[in-house]
């Protein structure tokens, strides 16, 4: 699995859409072109150039990116925390996951009355039991079985 790095990166997988939410995430996908086995042509013979979001994504993996805005987790601990989660969390679905790339973004905060501690284990589980939701919603979306 291969992590998004770039600002274009995360651009061209935000404009893919949607594949799933929950409560607190949306997890975006842009589905990448599978590269084919045909040798190099001739350079009279070479066709039209790649696609602006093949030449972002050189590699043919599932790649993931996060995203926790400062509006949604004030705290750059609490950020930190729901990243490590994120990642964490992908490992465990990335050989289910398809060729693409993929964004895991925070779209609302965790009620801070509720999750008083920054890094709370309760913080902690209720985020990770949340992407496992996500996660398996992307992989069987409704009506698949």
């Amino acid at each position: 699995m291969q992590r998004l790095k770039t600002r274009p990166q995360f651009q061209a997988t935000l404009a893919g859409g949607t594949v799933s939410r929950t409560a607190h995430f949306a997890l975006h996908r842009l589905n990448l072109a599978a590269t084919t086995d045909i040798p190099l042509a001739q350079a009279d013979q070479v066709g039209p150039a790649p696609s602006p979001e093949q030449a972002l994504f050189d590699l043919p993996d599932v790649w993931l990116g996060a995203m926790v805005p400062k509006r949604w987790a004030r705290r750059a601990v609490t950020r930190n925390a729901i990243k490590r989660q994120i990642y964490t969390v992908s490992h465990r679905f990335g050989e289910q996951l398809p060729l693409a790339a993929h964004v895991v973004r925070l779209r609302s905060g965790f009620d801070r009355k509720q999750f008083i501690s920054a890094t709370s284990e309760p913080l902690k589980l209720a985020v990770r039991l949340e992407l496992e939701q996500l996660f398996e919603r992307a992989i069987h979306p409704k009506g698949q079985a």
